[in-house]
């Protein structure tokens, strides 16, 4: 079986689902750690309709797909803060894809699209209870830094500086 990474539409189904899966992850394993319960439903449904991922489409972002073996596995998105600093958004991988590489590829692919979109570097955020993520962005190279946002789920920043190839 073989990794492929290419470009989807933010609203393509595809897309969508991959959507609902990362987000109802991250919002159960936040709900279930501070609160005890997972993640009302409603409120579920109204934060996957506030942010669509309109953002993620040229000139400015990009939305990727990874498939594994032809299926949908997993997705990252890039957006431009600034024409120099690009933004890393919406890692995930299907519970049953992780551990064959496909997280590190993901990524990879989102900063060669940043250097395509202009971008000599690359920051995201993520939360403290996320620590494979964490583990995931230093293992690629990323360090901590200072926030460059605030957000209610915003812990931990990182950056990485997006050389050009020669």
């Amino acid at each position: 079986m073989t990794w492929t990474v290419a470009p989807e539409p933010y609203d393509s189904p595809v897309a969508a689902a991959l959507w609902r899966a990362y987000y109802t992850e991250v919002s159960d394993r936040y709900y279930l750690l501070h609160e005890g319960r997972p993640t009302d439903p409603g409120e579920l449904e109204r934060e996957i309709a506030a942010h669509s991922g309109a953002d993620l489409v040229p000139p400015r972002g990009l939305l990727l797909v990874a498939r594994y073996g032809g299926e949908p596995a997993g997705t990252s998105g890039v957006r431009l803060r600034d024409d120099a600093t690009a933004e890393l958004t919406r890692v995930f991988l299907y519970e049953r894809m992780r551990g064959r590489g496909g997280a590190a590829l993901l990524v990879r692919a989102a900063e060669d699209a940043a250097r395509a979109l202009g971008a000599s570097r690359m920051v995201l955020d993520t939360r403290g209870d996320l620590v494979e993520a964490r583990a995931l962005y230093a293992r690629l190279g990323y360090t901590e830094t200072e926030a460059y946002k605030e957000g209610p789920y915003a812990e931990h920043w990182f950056v990485k500086r997006l050389p050009h190839a020669a």
